[in-house]
């Protein structure tokens, strides 16, 4: 393998641009060897639809675009990112919270650790944000 791989696409902040997210990075995947039909496949496409999602819903109008970079490592980490650039973080909800919205984010958090992964948030130079899921590659090969 190369010392790395990436890739990015920026999309307009519209619901549609969730699934195109999700058809993006499956495809990007399945170029760098992981099969569409793989169990992990469905996890990254869960990942990646509440990163969109997210990106989209609630930027409320502050982020006309969103981005979703795609970055395989020579450490064969597989990193994910979706930047918005809305100032605001998303929240953490305690578990206990009974609600229809804003789970999007804990569900994230336990996919991403269920896989050996994590998720972070780093600021952007411009004001907003990007969420990171980082997973290790090995892991989501057959």
């Amino acid at each position: 393998m190369a010392d790395h791989q990436e890739s990015s696409l920026t999309l307009p902040s519209a619901p549609a641009s969730v699934a195109e997210a999700r058809r993006y990075v499956t495809g990007v995947l399945a170029e760098w060897g992981l099969p569409e039909g793989a169990e992990t496949a469905d996890t990254v496409r869960l990942i990646v639809s509440e990163l969109a999602t997210n990106a989209v819903q609630h930027t409320f109008g502050r982020s006309p675009t969103f981005t979703v970079d795609v970055r395989l490592d020579r450490d064969e980490r597989l990193r994910i990112g979706v930047t918005d650039g809305h100032p605001r973080w998303p929240k953490r909800l305690p578990a206990a919270v009974q609600q229809d919205n804003g789970r999007g984010m804990a569900i994230v958090r336990f996919l991403a650790a269920e896989c050996g992964g994590q998720l972070t948030i780093e600021p952007t130079a411009a004001g907003g944000k990007t969420v990171w899921i980082t997973l290790p590659w090995k892991q989501f090969l057959p």
